[in-house]
């Protein structure tokens, strides 16, 4: 049976995008949008539930998490670990969102975090070229094109990183846009979804006793619920056989490339799906590592969406702050690597290279750049 995204398709009996063929294909829908609130409104009760169980727990806490992430090279390890062992930066960054919503984390510190988020996340399209591993060619290019995702954002943080430490280029930026969209009105908060969930925080907390750890223990499984059943039902509500969809409309250039990569993560709600999508595209020879480059740097700017939400929800200029911070860290990447993009592809197709020497190699540069480096960083700079 053909995909409804085939081009050119005379056979009107067939749907199209967008257009359900029947009433049971527009119940079907409905039925999905109304989940698709529910669990939204899971989400900002999770972040609004986390912000208040740090307030629950006491200065103590606060005290300790700004002293542990005052070295900006161990909030970007924690960042990177923490994001490669729950594989979403989504959630990574609605927590910290949530934490400097809370006033428990600081908006400097917390930019160092979200960068390693960004790093993070990308070693889950590079774990999805590993099923290429038996086959020489298709591996070589699926792992070049997983790996030029890591690239991208270990360039973005050797450049930005150092400019963010000695100038607070990507926090003062982040400040300066928030206040901007103050001035003008547009972020006068007394945030409405803060209004819908405080009720239920309330009652939650009063059920739990007003412990703070166990209130944040459930804000924090309701967050991974959320935002895992959030990206299951958008990325449902897209047609099937998507492939061909890339394959036919996406890659045809690098300015569509990119912003579709935007577009379809901001609808997935996470970069890893959108880019491990392109993996099996990329090792069948179908798409090159230079078509998809762009693609993959849309990806990254999509994925910032979820902070925003995030931060919204906490009605908190400094949470504002900081997804602008994520948002301008990879517009700022994209800015400089875009048109530098030979120096991530040559690390790429390098390292893609070696690893047909070795099947160890691959697993070592995983092991090693997302969880020794960022271990070592984490327990002996704390």
């Amino acid at each position: 049976m053909k995909s409804p995204f085939d081009i050119g398709s005379t056979d009107s009996s067939k749907p199209t995008l967008g257009a359900p063929s029947d009433g049971g294909g527009n119940m079907q829908l409905i039925g999905k949008l109304l989940l698709l609130a529910g669990i939204l409104y899971l989400f900002i009760l999770a972040i609004s539930l986390l912000g208040a169980s740090f307030k629950l727990m006491g200065s103590g806490v606060a005290h300790a998490l700004f002293t542990a992430t005052a070295n900006p090279l161990v909030g970007l390890a924690i960042g990177i670990l923490a994001t490669a062992i729950i594989q979403s930066s989504s959630t990574t960054t609605a927590i910290v969102v949530g934490l400097v919503g809370a006033g428990t984390l600081g908006f400097e510190n917390a930019v160092p975090i979200i960068m390693g988020a960004n790093a993070g996340t990308s070693v889950t399209n590079t774990i999805v070229s590993l099923a290429n591993i038996n086959r020489r060619d298709d591996f070589r290019r699926a792992f070049a094109g997983s790996t030029v995702h890591d690239f991208f954002n270990f360039c973005s943080i050797l450049l930005l990183l150092p400019m963010e430490i000695f100038f607070g280029l990507i926090s003062k930026s982040a400040l300066f846009v928030e206040s901007m969209l103050i001035g003008f009105g547009g972020l006068t908060f007394k945030s409405p979804l803060k209004l819908i969930t405080k009720p239920v925080v309330a009652e939650i907390i009063d059920a739990l006793g007003k412990q703070g750890w166990l209130t944040a223990g459930l804000a924090l499984i309701l967050l991974f619920f959320s935002l895992k059943y959030l990206t299951q039902v958008m990325r449902s509500m897209l047609m099937a056989n998507i492939e061909q969809f890339f394959e036919r409309v996406i890659f045809r250039n690098a300015a569509l490339g990119f912003t579709l990569g935007i577009a379809l993560t901001v609808m997935v709600q996470s970069s890893s799906i959108t880019t491990s999508l392109v993996v099996p595209l990329l090792g069948a020879g179908i798409i090159t590592l230079q078509q998809i480059y762009p693609y993959v740097l849309g990806a990254n700017i999509g994925t910032t969406v979820t902070a925003f939400l995030a931060s919204f929800a906490t009605g908190s200029h400094a949470a504002v702050a900081v997804a602008f911070a994520h948002f301008l860290f990879n517009i700022y990447g994209t800015a400089v690597f875009w048109p530098l993009k030979r120096i991530p592809i040559f690390f790429a197709e390098k390292l893609a290279e070696y690893s047909l020497k070795s099947r160890l190699i691959p697993f070592l540069y995983i092991l090693i750049f997302f969880v020794i480096i960022p271990g070592a960083l984490i327990l002996t700079m704390r």
